[in-house]
């Protein structure tokens, strides 16, 4: 068993996480070239490393979505798009636009976006420790969304995750040229060991036209195959 995609053990995930990025966009086949960004300190990091990198890319040329948000003020400390702001785009300067993910306007707008756009050339990921990924909490109602809807507002059902969410849908994800996992730290192994086991988990249901996993030797320690070698 493994994970859906390509597993990449890598040293540093920040540093994998931005050559990732600056590959796809000098190999990008058209402009603006779109990538949808995460949250949690693992993201943070990778925004923080893609910043430093920023003279690898011509960020007039890059347009910025979201694959969730919490339905929080996007100026507060929890806002996906305030980690995003902080780690990234303040310290590029701007982008050729941003498309905020705003929760008081319900998935619809978002959705007909997405819809017109077609495909994202990046999604980028994280793994919970529950096995969520962007806002798909096990056993919530946006697993089982519609084929074709791409964003959808979603809660997690054991509350472990707190705030309302707008997030993509496993369909959203899977219209990625690219979509990109980050996965750092042994809180995270667990979790991967029971996606690679092919455990029903929502991470073990990401699918896109190239799957990469970016993931560090801490969080790779229970994979099956490091476990028995």
């Amino acid at each position: 068993m493994s994970v859906p995609g390509e597993l990449c053990l890598v040293d540093d995930v920040a540093g994998a996480f931005s050559a990732a990025v600056v590959e796809a966009f000098q190999n990008r086949s058209a402009d603006p070239f779109s990538i949808a960004l995460s949250g949690g300190q693992t993201a943070r990091a990778c925004y923080e490393r893609l910043a430093a990198d920023a003279h690898s890319l011509d960020w007039w040329k890059i347009d910025v979505y979201w694959g969730d948000e919490r339905c929080v003020p996007h100026d507060d400390p929890d806002s996906n798009y305030l980690l995003a702001r902080e780690a990234l785009l303040d310290r590029v300067g701007a982008a050729n636009a941003t498309h905020l993910m705003r929760c008081t306007e319900g998935p619809d707008p978002y959705q007909l976006r997405l819809g017109e756009l077609g495909q994202l050339d990046i999604v980028h990921l994280g793994l919970g420790p529950d096995g969520h990924t962007a806002s798909l909490f096990p056993g919530s109602a946006a697993l089982e969304a519609d084929p074709g809807r791409l964003v959808v507002m979603n809660d997690d059902p054991l509350g472990v995750n707190p705030h309302r969410r707008m997030t993509l849908t496993f369909a959203g994800i899977a219209r990625a040229r690219l979509v990109l996992v980050t996965v750092a730290g042994e809180e995270k192994a667990d979790a991967l060991a029971r996606v690679a086991r092919g455990d029903d988990v929502p991470a073990a249901h990401i699918s896109g036209e190239r799957v990469v996993w970016l993931v560090d030797a801490a969080a790779a320690s229970k994979l099956p195959v490091l476990a028995g070698s």
